[in-house]
Formats: structure tokens, sequence, C-alpha cells
């Protein structure tokens, strides 16, 4: 492997994974639109951004390319709610056809990280695994479950195709997000002293850190095709499943400063506890981040300026945000233009 395809490489997990592979050696093709801006990745020489909407994505891109990881999606519940259709063509249709272009192109590996959010809910006593009934309960889960079907038929001697489905992901990250439970929990402590919370905390939900599952996709791009070949692997570990009531209370015990459980909402309905004893067996792998550590980290992070919470942090917002000034900007265009006008004048 040299040349690695990353889609959504500006995003809050690829701008994670993007510097990690540089630094391991690898050449990377940054696919995104780059909606949170480029400086989310630092210029490199063995990096090259491509500023392209996935669902547009030309064959030529993919020369020279040994795998592609696919995190591309419009990311999380409320935003797929929002934008189902471009949730569809994107988490759905958009990365089956990444994967076929890909194999007819010569590419040999491909990674799809999914979401453990496509097995919804759960009973409690349950501790599902990578052979349990799914149920998902959203267009973000139910878009991530079709690329799943979409893509494992394509695996056979010449691609691997492996899918991950990740815990919900926390930390630090240039693209950082408050949007994500655990950031969330550490912004809301930090800056109130208050962690909002949605009722009523006995939902089960599994965790990881952003480092963890990064570190994952660098391992699966080196692992032996004949173990993974064709494979679904929960990303996670069993240390972080969590009661939700339980997990704040865990992060109010280590931050510096006295911290309350502030209550909102109807009862959020998704819970699932998740067993991750298939990926620790064969890529002999192990979380190494906790969820008090990774919101320690986040708290430390804020008091420092290292990130700050505004728009852009939180998805939704600034996804409405664009589509906002979108209209307004077409709506005062002229001449491909503003105030510069393009193209001769009539004068």
């Amino acid at each position: 492997m040299n040349t690695i395809m990353v889609t959504g490489a500006g995003g809050y997990i690829g701008s994670v994974l993007v510097p990690k592979l540089l630094d391991k050696g690898y050449h990377v093709k940054a696919v995104d639109r780059f909606f949170f801006g480029k400086d989310k990745l630092q210029q490199h020489p063995n990096l090259v951004l491509i500023q392209e909407d996935t669902r547009r994505l030309k064959e030529e891109a993919f020369a020279g390319v040994d795998a592609v990881i696919d995190l591309v999606a419009i990311s999380n519940d409320p935003s797929g709610e929002l934008f189902q259709e471009a949730t569809y063509q994107i988490n759905h249709i958009s990365r089956v056809s990444t994967a076929h272009k890909a194999k007819k192109l010569g590419v040999k590996r491909y990674i799809l990280p999914s979401s453990c959010s496509l097995y919804g809910f759960q009973p409690p006593e349950v501790v599902v695994d990578e052979t349990s009934k799914t149920n998902p309960l959203t267009t973000y889960a139910k878009a991530n479950e079709m690329a799943e079907h979409g893509v494992l038929p394509l695996a056979d001697d010449s691609f691997t195709a492996v899918v991950i489905r990740q815990a919900t992901v926390y930390g630090h990250s240039p693209r950082i997000r408050f949007d994500l439970a655990i950031n969330g929990m550490a912004l809301g402590a930090w800056k109130t002293g208050v962690i909002p919370l949605m009722r009523d905390g006995s939902q089960w939900r599994p965790f990881v850190h952003v480092q963890d599952t990064t570190d994952v996709m660098c391992l699966l791009l080196e692992a032996d095709p004949a173990i993974i070949n064709g494979q679904i692997y929960n990303v996670g570990s069993d240390s972080n499943n969590y009661q939700l009531g339980k997990l704040a209370e865990e992060i109010t015990g280590v931050l510096p400063k006295p911290v309350t459980i502030e209550w909102y909402g109807a009862p959020d309905h998704r819970s699932y506890r998740v067993n991750f004893e298939k990926i620790e067996k064969a890529l002999n792998w192990k979380a190494s981040w906790t969820a008090a550590k990774g919101a320690l980290e986040i708290y430390h992070a804020l008091e420092a300026g290292e990130i700050s919470n505004m728009d852009q942090t939180i998805t939704l917002s600034w996804y409405q945000e664009l589509m906002k000034w979108h209209k307004i900007i077409e709506g005062v265009k002229l001449y491909g233009g503003i105030m510069d006008l393009e193209g001769p004048s009539e004068g």
C-alpha cells in the first residue's frame, strides 16, 4: 500500500486520519467538499486535495490509488433527517459507487466506516455482535446499512472489502464537533458547569475515541486479506459501553470543577450494548482511550483556547448556515459575481 484515497477527508475523523497516514509514509488523496474549510488539513508534499462531491467523483481520481477509506457522510441523525435524500445519495449510493469504481480501476482494498447506530434499539440485557439482527431507526443508520449491503458483495480474491461499525466517536480533532455526546458534555461542563443530558439516562451507548478508530483504519490497510476480507467489525470497547446517566456521572467525577447534570427533551429510544471481541482478536487491538480521559482532553483544549465553540462545531447548524448564505448570495449574484462581474460588458 502506498497511495490512499480518503473521502470525507476534511471532516471530524478524516482530519485526524489523514495526518496519521502521512506520518506513516503514505501518499494521500483527500476528497471532500470542504464544507468546514481546507485549513483542517495542513499542507504536505504527499497530500493532494481533491475538492469534489463523491456523487460526481470521476474515474481518473482513482489513478494510482491502492486503497480507499470511504469516510464521506452526512453525519449525525439530525442532519440525516433534515437532508434525507442527500443522506441516502451520499452515505449509501455514492459510497457503493466509489467501491465499484475502485474495484474496476484496480484498487486493492476498500474500507467502509459504518456505524453501530444501525443496531438501533436492543433490550438492555442484549449485547449485540456483528451477527446480530440490526434495527436502524434513523435515515443515517439506514443509509449506512444499505451501503454495507452494497459494498461487501464486491469482496473477492482481487478486492478486499471490509466494514467497520464505529461506536459513537469522541475526542479532539482539527474539525472539532460538539454535537457528539462526550464532547458536548465536556463543553457544557467547561462553559457553564452543567452537562446537558437527554432523558432518561438509562439508554446504553458504546463509544470510541477518534484516535482509536483511526488506528483501526490504519491497521486494516496492512492486515492480511485472508483475515479481514468481506468482514464486518464493531469498533470500540466493552469498557466504553455506557448508560448515558452513568457516563455523565463518571465525567463529572474527573473534571476539575463542580459540575451538575441538567436533563432535557423526550427520552432517547436508541439503546444498544455492543460486543467488540471480534476486532480485538482479528487485529490484536484494544482501545486505549476512556471516556473520562477523552472528556478531560476536550476540557483542557477548551481551557487552553486550542478549540472553541462556534457554528462549525455543530454539524446541523453549519449545514443550515451554509444553506442560508447560499440562498442570500444566489439572490444578489449577477453576471457571476456581486461587486466584481464576470464576462464582457455591453457598454
